[in-house]
């Protein structure tokens, strides 16, 4: 074959070392970049995995020394974001991406938040029926959220303005990457305690981040020891917006951690106003009840002074003097005192009829002022009404 004038000649290993310098050159040197797993394999330590999208694929590789820090250990099939760089073995020509960190693609986060929930649903776990309600005024409360964080800053003031009177037990958790292990055992440690404590209630939240970062929180584990726990669990993970399979079997879901004590401490202020309500209204019926008691008691008063001896006695007397005036007025005496008459026959009977006598019979005639003697000289019957108009 003849040379070709003008064309560059290479070995090749000069070829791989130009193709690396124009790769190191012309590319960035980190990147994001949107992918599904496909075949991860551990080998000595490093996982070797492959990148692809349905149209194309490329190898890429964790160093054993960026595993155990990446926030997501990825399986088979999952979605990923991957912050990487390129790798270019110029010895052997290959190309590979250098994963430096991973994360689920939402996606993937939404696929396995309906898988979880797909599995809790059919036994009662999300239903809103064996959600608890909150207590009033709880003693003691665990906060299990990232400390510190601006979101517990957040948390302990809007604690401090609305009760005080509420002792606030932070319980310090990782919020992000493979830690819902470590979440489920802060959450027993505050159950086992909560009697000691006087914990009425726990909290746990994260303060913003995006839906990828609250996978967490989308966890099968946490899910059912949230559901078992004694105590009520109100949630305030990242925005309003967001919704997580912890959100979901909470008792209380919060729009955010502010929100979720708000919504478990009352508000002081508003305690206050409705106290002094109360106390006035109490003020009121009680000053209701003694007017009442007081008219109660005048008129028992009223009662027992009719009642009492001198007062009867004093009733009867007054009776008694009223039937003697009418004993009085009706009395035989008063009617001869005004010039009647009563006749008495030789018997002793009173004569109410002239037709009881005859001529010669003997009558005694009582006066106001004594008794007369007499004797019958004439009687002279009224004719009857029949007689009167028969004369008629």
């Amino acid at each position: 074959m003849g040379s070709e004038t003008g064309l560059p000649r290479y070995s090749v290993a000069a070829l791989n070392q130009a193709i690396g310098s124009l790769l190191e050159r012309g590319f960035a040197p980190r990147f994001l970049l949107d992918a599904t797993v496909s075949r991860p394999q551990l080998k000595k330590g490093h996982l070797w995995l492959t990148l692809v999208d349905g149209e194309a694929s490329i190898g890429a590789v964790v160093w054993a020394s960026q595993l155990a820090k990446l926030s997501h250990q990825p399986q088979e099939g999952d979605g990923v974001v991957v912050v990487g760089k390129l790798n270019f073995w110029a010895s052997r020509a290959s190309l590979t991406v250098q994963v430096l960190d991973l994360r689920p693609s939402l996606s993937s986060v939404l696929r396995r938040f309906e898988q979880v929930r797909q599995q809790l649903e059919p036994e009662g776990l999300l239903d809103p029926e064996r959600k608890r309600p909150l207590p009033a005024m709880p003693a003691a409360v665990a906060l299990l959220t990232s400390s510190p964080s601006s979101a517990l800053a957040d948390m302990l003031r809007t604690a401090q303005e609305r009760w005080p009177a509420t002792r606030i037990h932070v319980v310090p958790i990782p919020v992000q990457g493979p830690v819902e292990e470590q979440i489920c055992r802060r959450l027993a440690e505050v159950i086992a305690a909560a009697g000691e404590l006087g914990i009425e209630a726990i909290v746990l939240a994260r303060g913003g981040g995006s839906r990828e970062d609250l996978a967490v929180f989308d966890g099968e584990q946490l899910a059912r020891d949230l559901a078992a726990s004694p105590l009520p669990v109100v949630t305030g993970l990242g925005h309003e917006d967001d919704t997580t399979i912890a959100d979901l079997v909470a008792d209380y879901r919060a729009a955010t951690p502010t929100a979720a004590v708000v919504q478990l401490l009352p508000d002081r202020a508003q305690v206050a106003l409705t106290l002094s309500q109360r106390r006035a209204q109490g003020r009121q019926l009680l000053q209701h009840r003694l007017e009442q008691e007081r008219l109660r008691l005048g008129g028992q008063r009223q009662r027992l002074l009719q009642l009492h001896p001198r007062q009867l006695l004093e009733q009867l007397r007054q009776q008694l003097a009223q039937r003697r005036r009418l004993l009085q007025a009706l009395s035989p005496q008063r009617l001869l005192e005004r010039g009647f008459a009563l006749v008495v026959g030789a018997d002793g009977r009173m004569l109410h009829s002239v037709r009881a006598l005859q001529p010669g019979a003997p009558l005694h005639l009582e006066l106001a002022d004594g008794r007369i003697d007499a004797v019958v000289q004439q009687v002279h019957p009224q004719p009857s009404n029949d007689t009167a108009q028969a004369h008629g």
